[in-house]
């Protein structure tokens, strides 16, 4: 027995598969040798790959510089007895950890759902006898059989078939059930066409057969998806990435500053405790402790806002990535398209009719020249839309308002089609009763019903592919109901140029029988059939993909459509959608098959201007986002099958499909969307924008104050002179204006235009050099304000405590003036509307009241060594506060001005 595990079992007879497998179709294995196929080979389950350890994996939440920063300002607040400002401190980053192993541990479930994928049970031939089994004790040889509603429990090479039909939607992509047969195919068939198999977790539709296990576990088609999930890399987002680089360049910023601090300090003759105390001052200062719970904060909300437009976010950074998203891969079959047959053309009495309305909702009306048609006067297309209705198995049902099919997508398309031009099958069966059936053969490619009519004489209808029923027509039906003579040459151009337009075709007849007939066969349907048409179906684009598509290209996205459907189906789709242009031609799409001729190098060339990829394989989504990241392009990858995985693990986002999607895919993915709709990415690309804005903004906002309040330190240790500021009101300082001031900039409104704006690149800087030099220039004004103030309070008699609590004023007002500054970096705050961000206004009026009881209520007084003011004190901070609103809204005004010119 030659067992390999790369064999190509398609490529190989029945027979020859039997013989090498040493296996019997109708005996099947003994116990026996069962038992030692499963011991050499093992069970037939999906082997995962060994989990990191909770602990482990929590613990991995701490490794990022900003944290280290953080607990360091844990251990100095402790260390000064700061108990309550060490505790919120660590609770800040304690949150974070907890929030991060959440979103880690979920994502590792994605293999654990591909797992129960596996079928339970499978009726299988041991000893000669059919037994029902676990599928995890199926081994390779074991022959199975399959029924209509059974999944498929191992990779199956097909010995016998009848009639079988298998949705493979979930795990190749294909928007069809896939008529399977048994004979060999050639060594380069694609897996969406490898016919003669039927694959581990796929669905039986219709139809039997029987099948020998020729892979099982991780050696199936489903297992070594399960492999490439755990092979692709788990990507940083882009927020993430700039984060830890920004935290890494302000450690190592503030250790710098510390040590030159100290070194003066030394140097000065100061004494050692002294200079300790006051670099703790300078690091709790220029620690900004309140970046990490913006970060979490602001992408909850856009979280929040994205749950109410229908996406799901499983990881918070995810929301991020989606405004740096320069590449969406969407799938085709139900997130570009409806996921519903229509009829969209229909060929009868040699002329075009057009039909209006998508999916199964029977709303819609045939039309010629825009003008709309009625059956009665034209019989042609009546006898055509009659012949599609009754030699039919499908039922259009509805459910809580919403119209399903029960059976054959294709069928169900011609049923909506009658329904819309006012053939009820219920009333049409009564008129129309069926007598017989020739049902669908692979062999033969046509269905036939035998129905006697009202008057008690007896009619064939017969429906098809193309080529089966013109070949058994020698006239046609005309629309007065004549019968002429035609020309077959053109109905295969005219069906022709449908199939060129993504249409699938099927072709209609009649056949007019003696009354006494009670049963038909092949031989009666073999000729001297009567013409009535063509309809030519598709899986319609949902109506708000134009625009959808159309926005992201405007924003500088652009689209890329992969599936697992035939290529001239999706270059008909992306055609009507504009991801490629109308005169796109065959050369536009990239296959599966040419795929694999491809290296990675060539691949990742090919990538940068094809945008339609058709019968593709899971390896192949793999290769082709891995090609595009090598590009330098981040990566939103939209799936819903099993075979989506990989590739949506591998994406920068993974975004699976809330209602078709499988298990596997959702737990893998990013983010689910609740409708499948392709709408919803461009709506969640330009919140995701929105929020990684408001995070710049809180950034701008918020690194002025600590270097500003590092510069005071430094600059009381140069001078020689008294902390005009102490490290608990720096903490003070820092996290109420964090909270109160700061995170309302996360509920800041998109800016407009915000989707006309290209895709941020991934090696940008968190901050542009525009930015790093408002950042400066504020702080050192902040610095130099409280600086002035403390000393001429000094000047001026006052004490201490009192010519501190100016200098704290002076950066709580100048943060809040600021704030508002911040609320665009580009525009005036006028333009953007005052009144827009309600939350921010409120969190300014708290932050007065709390700054009021700083500096008036005893308590706080004696907890923070502040002090009453006087109203010309006031004066002085808001003068000095309003100044930098002042300054920074002319520095706006300047720069518009260089840009327009």
């Amino acid at each position: 027995m030659i067992l390999h595990t790369n064999t190509t079992w398609f490529t190989i007879p029945q027979e020859k598969v039997l013989e090498l497998l040493n296996t019997s179709l109708q005996y099947g294995l003994t116990h026996e040798e069962a038992q030692k196929r499963i011991q050499e080979f093992g069970k037939n389950v999906v082997i995962q790959k060994k989990a990191v350890h909770p602990f482990i994996l929590f613990l991995q939440q701490f490794n990022q510089p900003l944290v280290y920063m953080l607990l360091g300002a844990v251990v100095i607040t402790a260390f000064l007895k700061e108990w309550s400002d060490s505790i919120v401190i660590f609770g800040v980053v304690l949150v974070n950890a907890i929030i991060g192993y959440v979103q880690e541990s979920k994502a590792l479930q994605a293999i654990a759902s591909l797992a129960k994928s596996m079928v339970s049970t499978a009726n299988v031939i041991r000893n000669g006898e059919p037994q029902l089994l676990p599928a995890e004790e199926l081994t390779l040889g074991d022959i199975v059989v399959l029924r209509a509603g059974d999944r498929v429990p191992a990779d199956l090479r097909l010995i016998q078939v009848r009639e079988l039909q298998v949705d493979e939607s979930a795990f190749t992509g294909e928007s069809i059930p896939v008529q399977k047969q048994t004979a060999p195919l050639p060594a380069q068939t694609v897996l969406a066409e490898r016919t003669n198999m039927a694959y581990s977790s796929t669905l039986v539709t219709y139809g039997a057969a029987t099948g020998t296990v020729v892979a099982i576990g991780n050696q199936t088609e489903v297992g070594k998806i399960n492999q490439l999930i755990a092979s692709a890399d788990i990507l940083a987002t882009p927020l993430t990435k700039k984060i830890t680089k920004f935290s890494t360049t302000l450690l190592y910023v503030i250790l710098g500053l510390s040590l030159v601090t100290f070194a003066v300090g030394i140097l000065r003759g100061y004494a050692f405790i002294d200079m300790f105390m006051a670099v703790v001052a300078l690091a709790v200062g220029a620690i900004p402790e309140g970046l990490p719970a913006a970060l979490t904060i602001t992408l909850a909300i856009g979280v929040a806002k994205l749950a109410k437009k229908n996406a799901i976010i499983r990881k918070l950074p995810a929301v991020e990535t989606l405004g740096s998203t320069s590449v969406i891969c969407s799938d085709k079959t139900g997130t570009l398209t409806e996921n519903q047959m229509t009829v969209e053309k229909i060929f009868a009495d040699e002329q075009f009719f057009e039909v209006t309305g998508v999916g199964y909702e029977p709303k819609g009306e045939i039309t010629s020249n825009k003008k709309m048609i009625h059956l009665k006067e034209n019989l042609a297309l009546h006898e055509c839309l009659l012949c599609g209705l009754l030699c039919n198995e499908a039922k259009l049902v509805t459910e809580d308002g919403v119209w399903k099919i029960e059976g054959d997508p294709t069928e169900g398309a011609m049923l909506t089609l009658a329904e819309k031009a006012e053939l009820s099958k219920t009333q049409m069966q009564s008129l129309y009763p069926r007598i017989d059936t020739i049902p669908f053969e692979s062999e033969y490619q046509y269905m036939a019903t035998l129905h006697q009519q009202a008057d008690g004489s007896k009619i064939i209808y017969l429906k098809g592919s193309v080529e089966s029923i013109l070949a058994r027509c020698q006239q046609r039906l005309d629309n007065k109901g004549d019968i002429k003579n035609f020309d077959t040459q053109l109905y295969h151009q005219k069906a022709n140029a449908m199939a060129n337009n993504g249409l699938r075709v099927l072709a209609f007849a009649m056949k007019k029988v003696h009354q006494n007939q009670e049963s038909i066969n092949h031989e009666d349907v073999a000729k001297d059939l009567i013409f009535l048409g063509m309809q030519g179906m598709i899986d319609p684009p949902r109506p708000e993909t134009y625009e959808a598509v159309a926005t992201c290209q405007k924003a500088g996205i652009t689209v890329k459509m992969i599936t697992g459907d035939h290529a001239l189906t999706a270059l008909a789709i992306a055609q009507k959608i504009g991801i490629v242009t109308p005169s796109a031609d065959k050369e536009a799409v990239l296959t599966g098959k040419e795929i694999s001729q491809l290296s990675d190098k060539e691949l990742e060339n090919k990538v940068k201007y094809i945008n339609v990829f058709a019968r593709v394989a899971p390896s192949d989504k793999l290769r082709i986002v891995k090609a595009l990241q090598a590009n330098d392009a981040v990566i939103s990858m939209t799936g819903d099958g099993v075979n989506d995985a990989p590739s949506l693990r591998q994406a920068n986002i993974g975004i699976a499909m809330g209602i078709t999607g499988t298990d596997v895919a959702k737990e893998t993915a990013d983010m689910i969307l609740t409708d499948d709709n392709f709408a919803t990415i461009k709506t969640a690309v330009e919140e995701g924008r929105g929020v990684y804005d408001n995070l710049i903004k809180f950034i701008t906002w918020t690194l002025p104050t600590n270097l500003g309040e590092g510069f005071v330190i430094m600059a009381a240790i140069i001078l020689g002179v008294a902390l005009p500021i102490l490290p608990i009101q720096i903490l003070w300082i820092n996290m109420t204006t964090a909270i109160l001031l700061g995170l309302m900039l996360a509920f800041e409104p998109k800016e407009k235009k915000i989707m006309q704006r290209k895709p941020r690149k991934p090696n940008e800087p968190i901050l542009s050099k525009q930015l790093i030099v408002k950042i400066v220039v504020v702080g050192i004004f902040l610095c130099v304000s409280s600086f002035w103030l403390y000393h001429h309070a000094l000047q001026d008699g006052v004490n201490e405590d009192t010519a501190r609590t100016l200098a704290v004023n002076i950066f709580v007002f100048g943060e809040m003036f600021y704030l508002f500054n911040c609320r665009s970096l580009k525009d005036s705050v006028f333009k953007v509307g005052f009144f827009s961000n309600r939350f921010l206004l409120l969190g300014v009026i708290l932050m007065i009241f709390l700054q009021l009881a700083f500096t008036y209520l005893p308590i706080m007084n004696q907890i923070f060594h502040s002090a009453p003011i006087s109203l010309v004190h006031w004066g002085h901070i808001i003068g000095a506060s309003f100044l930098i609103f002042i300054i920074v809204e002319i520095e706006k005004m300047l720069e518009i001005d260089r840009k327009v010119k």
